[in-house]
């Protein structure tokens, strides 16, 4: 290529490379410590596979069903910037569900839900780390 081409088209590469930049910065990770809205539990979301995975670490309450060690999210691939889908368990009722996580900032959604969606169970959590 001739100088002159190449200095007219280093500004539209930059552009094109701070884009990129921009797009990957406002995506989301779900990796890492989640805290329970309610305080009850902490999960820790880590690569497993080419999925993520979350394990009960610390629970407030030793007597509930659940406990530590305990998978509660599997199989959880990333569906857009900011959301995951894949499995949920309850260990409260003993059943596994279609789940999905969405992260905003330091919040964290999760839902399993039943039914292709029609019934559905919400809890948020807070980044712990």
């Amino acid at each position: 290529m001739r100088p002159s081409v190449c200095r007219s088209l280093a500004p539209v590469i930059l552009l094109f490379i701070l884009a990129l930049a921009g797009a990957a910065a406002h995506a989301q990770d779900a990796e890492g410590l989640w805290m329970r809205h309610d305080g009850a539990s902490k999960i820790l979301l880590a690569p497993c596979g080419v999925a993520l995975c979350g394990a009960i670490v610390w629970l407030r309450n030793p007597n509930s069903k659940a406990y530590v060690g305990q998978r509660v999210f599997a199989a959880m691939v990333r569906a857009d910037q900011n959301s995951w889908t894949g499995q949920a368990f309850n260990p409260e009722d003993g059943r596994a569900y279609s789940g999905r996580m969405v992260v905003s900032g330091k919040k964290m959604r999760t839902s399993g839900c039943v039914f292709g969606g029609l019934i559905c169970k919400t809890v948020t959590w807070v980044r712990a780390n």
